[in-house]
């Protein structure tokens, strides 16, 4: 019995150190694999500026897809060349099937479809760094391009933990739950300097735009776009291997505060048990880490979304 395992243990032993054990073994877990997260939002892209590029029914839908798949595709593609393996695109804007798909590239993966569990950030959480593309400022942000936060039909603003988040805002602390760091942010030239540059000074930032109203902006030249994301690309890519990119992890446990456009929204989110009504458009709730905040905010808006519908069939 000993002289058959010591034989056992030896040819292990000489598998091992083969190079077709280690051959196979290096294709099904790949040394230093790494993975990016790209989230895509619209109104932060550039030359977006009437309601007709936002909507799939939109006279420009066309055009913004084609600008907002543009400037995904030079973002994946330098990551890649800086030594990202993989790259996972969250489409994630309204219905969330903006970006075009036929010239995605083989290392590309592409998250479509609403709604889904984590909206926004849908696939970061086994990724190694998280990149917001068309970001835009929060609600009641003066002359910034269609400035909402999540949903302009129903939310006014959101506060986590006491702070006024923009949808860069939460969905960074959504990926901080994961580990994962912004490294870059690329959008509305507003939205770079209220949030990222106050709270994640070490991304990189790229202004797609500089609003002059909420319905109008003055944008570079695509070809000064691409070489300008190419080397926040890079930057942001030498950033994170050298241990400057941080996640932004909320405190636990989460207070999240909603403040809604109409009190009829806080009525149906009051039905929640674990929902505290506040006043006539503010609600409140605590949970245990910032994912299932996320999760119960999406509920909140989901919830928002079917009382507009109600109310419209009424009318």
């Amino acid at each position: 019995m000993c002289y058959n395992f010591f034989l056992g243990t030896m040819l292990l032993k000489r598998v091992r150190e083969s190079k077709h054990f280690n051959a196979f073994f290096t294709d099904l877990y790949p040394v230093n694999f790494m993975k990016a997260f790209v989230s895509v939002d619209l109104e932060g892209m550039p030359y977006i500026v009437i309601p007709g590029h936002l909507n799939i029914k939109g006279t420009l839908y066309d055009e913004a897809r084609k600008i907002a798949t543009k400037v995904t595709l030079v973002v994946a593609e330098e990551l890649h060349k800086n030594g990202f393996d993989g790259v996972v695109i969250a489409d994630s804007h309204g219905p969330m099937v903006n970006v075009l798909v036929d010239d995605l590239p083989e290392y590309v993966e592409i998250v479509r479809g609403f709604p889904r569990p984590l909206s926004m950030v849908s696939g970061v959480d086994d990724c190694d760094v998280a990149v917001f593309l068309g970001y835009h400022a929060k609600f009641g942000t003066a002359k910034s391009s269609f400035d909402h936060t999540y949903s302009g039909g129903s939310i006014s603003k959101v506060e986590v933990n006491g702070v006024v988040v923009s949808e860069f805002l939460l969905n960074a602390y959504a990926a901080g739950d994961f580990k994962v760091p912004p490294i870059l942010v690329a959008g509305e030239a507003q939205l770079l300097e209220d949030d990222v540059k106050k709270y994640a000074p070490w991304a990189e930032t790229v202004a797609l735009k500089h609003s002059l109203s909420r319905v109008s902006a003055k944008s570079p030249s695509m070809a000064k776009i691409e070489k300008e994301l190419k080397e926040a690309v890079n930057r942001a890519v030498s950033n994170f291997k050298e241990n400057k990119a941080k996640p932004l992890v909320a405190e636990k446990p989460v207070r999240t505060r909603v403040t809604f456009l109409a009190s009829h929204f806080a009525d149906v989110a009051e039905l929640l048990p674990t929902v505290k009504r506040i006043d006539g458009l503010n609600v409140e709730y605590v949970a245990k880490d910032m994912i299932d905040a996320y999760k119960t905010f999406e509920l909140l808006v989901l919830a928002a979304s079917a009382m507009s519908a109600l109310l419209t069939n009424l009318s």
